[in-house]
């Protein structure tokens, strides 16, 4: 019984929606022959989802039946016009208030206008429904036949009716605005699948937008919100991502090293394939250069990289990178680098992943910088959802056999007294501290591998210096103690000759 259940769910067809990324989120498409209801507030989208189902249904040679209550034929037009979408051989069947409806001698006094206009109506959706006999059919939108219908009761029955008159093969997607707040849960129980919309308001930025599927009958499809944007073109979905799906993992198996000796040293010979790495210390340390150099050093392997940056500019980070001596710019023409310079306050979490996505399954990326974690915060609807978030972005990454490195600005300059934004520490699976210390009147920085999960490293503090051109790591710091907390002190039979960097 389970095995032909299967068979016939494979077998069912699918009416594709015409939406990047929804259809992924519902396994393949909407299940051909019902009623689904695509609820949201006003601007979340609806109409636009509903023209590119539309567009769909014409690019596929289907009837496409398209009925307007509430706008008109041209204004639909607009819209397709902005998005590029096709809309040419739709039939379109507009009932709006006519203008004699609107005047006082066409008001109605002795009936309801459920008793006269919502039963005209109807029929006529499902005379010109039967007269075309459509594979598609979009209703929008339902608030206006609910304000039409006295009570609950009779706006439910019509419902039930249209769904009784449309066609076996005809897929219907009812639009509602939910401006009546009364019940929203009316159609919940008569249609196949309900796509809910909503829009996150927030003090600065961008509104974020989100999907969900809260109900799609006998098929699979992925739970939980979905991120989306209106851009030129329609709606994108984001599918929220799922690590256990990808287990693919790359065939390079040999750690990925920086190129500076006493670096790979300290953490162990290189950085293993398939791990994170949380760059930590105080604003201007050193945590990027470090994270760019292993990039880098990648990139001039022939590898593919790529670096997320939230604060600073592309054209500052080329800079500065060339300063010390590392000439990016070739890199980035030749494809070996991509740098991509993301606004916290126009992003959205799941745009981010599908960007890093994108770069590891389009371009086979093989490292990965988030600069910092600190931005990525900002973009976040609240912190308690970054560690999930990270936690199902860097098992994929992980996964996928991804070198990622993360930066993560602390709050405070020099002492024991820093605190962090956030822990993800936990997370990583190695993880790289940076310091400031005072020095013979002199500041200083200083860089230590304090985790590695997947092999030994060095438990030892390095200086760190750069300039003259160069990223210098130094000998361990044996002579001194204290150099984590800012300011060291000479260790006994110490001779203060560790703080030269070793050249």
């Amino acid at each position: 019984m389970a095995e032909q259940l299967l068979t016939d769910e494979i077998n069912e067809t699918r009416c594709t929606t015409g939406v990047p990324g929804l259809d992924h989120i519902i396994c393949g498409g909407l299940p051909s022959g019902h009623v689904y209801l695509l609820e949201g507030d006003p601007g979340t989208g609806k109409t636009t989802i509903a023209l590119q189902f539309v567009a769909e249904g014409l690019r596929n040679q289907e009837k496409v039946l398209y009925v307007t209550l509430s706008e008109s034929p041209q204004e639909l037009q607009l819209v397709t016009r902005i998005h590029g979408l096709p809309f040419e051989g739709t039939e379109v069947l507009e009932l709006r208030p006519s203008e004699e409806d609107l005047k006082p001698e066409g008001q109605y006094t002795v009936f309801h206008p459920a008793e006269v206009e919502l039963n005209d109506r109807a029929q006529m959706i499902m005379s010109e429904v039967e007269r075309l006999k459509p594979d598609r059919l979009v209703v929008d939108g339902l608030s206006e036949v609910r304000t039409l219908a006295k009570d609950p009761f009779r706006y439910r029955r019509q419902i039930l009716l249209m769904k009784e008159y449309c066609p076996p093969n005809c897929t219907v997607l009812l639009l509602d605005d939910r401006t009546s707040r009364s019940s929203e849960l009316e159609l919940h129980s008569i249609v196949h699948g309900v796509i809910s919309l909503q829009r996150i308001h927030r003090e600065f930025g961008r509104t974020r937008r989100r999907l969900e599927i809260t109900k799609l009958r006998g098929v699979p499809f992925r739970e939980g919100y979905h991120d989306y944007l209106i851009q030129s073109g329609g709606v994108v979905v984001f599918p929220r991502l799922i690590a256990s799906e990808h287990m693919e993992r790359s065939a390079v198996s040999d750690p990925v090293k920086s190129g500076i000796p006493e670096l790979d040293s300290l953490v162990g010979g290189g950085l293993d394939r398939g791990t994170s790495t949380l760059l930590i210390g105080p604003a201007g340390c050193g945590k990027t250069t470090i994270g760019l150099r292993w990039l880098t050093s990648a990139a001039e392997r022939g590898e593919t990289t790529a670096a997320f940056i939230f604060e600073e500019t592309v054209n500052t980070l080329l800079g500065r990178a060339r300063g010390l001596g590392m000439d990016l710019a070739p890199l980035i023409k030749n494809g070996k680098l991509h740098i991509d310079h993301l606004d916290p306050a126009e992003m959205s979490p799941g745009e981010f992943v599908e960007k890093v996505r994108c770069c590891v399954e389009d371009h086979h990326a093989t490292a990965i910088m988030i600069d910092s974690l600190n931005g990525f915060l900002q973009a976040m609807p609240g912190e308690q959802f970054l560690s999930l978030h990270l936690h199902e972005l860097l098992t994929y990454l992980n996964n996928r056999g991804v070198v990622t490195l993360m930066v993560l600005a602390q709050m405070g300059m020099i002492g024991s007294a820093m605190q962090s934004p956030v822990d993800v520490s936990y997370l990583a699976d190695n993880i790289l501290v940076l310091r400031y210390f005072e020095a013979q009147g002199e500041v200083r920085q200083a860089i230590s591998m304090i985790k590695k999960r997947s092999g030994p490293h060095e438990h030892s503090i390095r200086e760190l210096r750069l300039g003259d051109g160069r990223i210098q790591v130094g000998r361990p710091l044996k002579d001194f103690q204290g150099v984590l907390s800012g300011i060291p002190a000479l260790a006994a039979g110490g001779s203060g000759n560790g703080l030269r960097v070793h050249e």
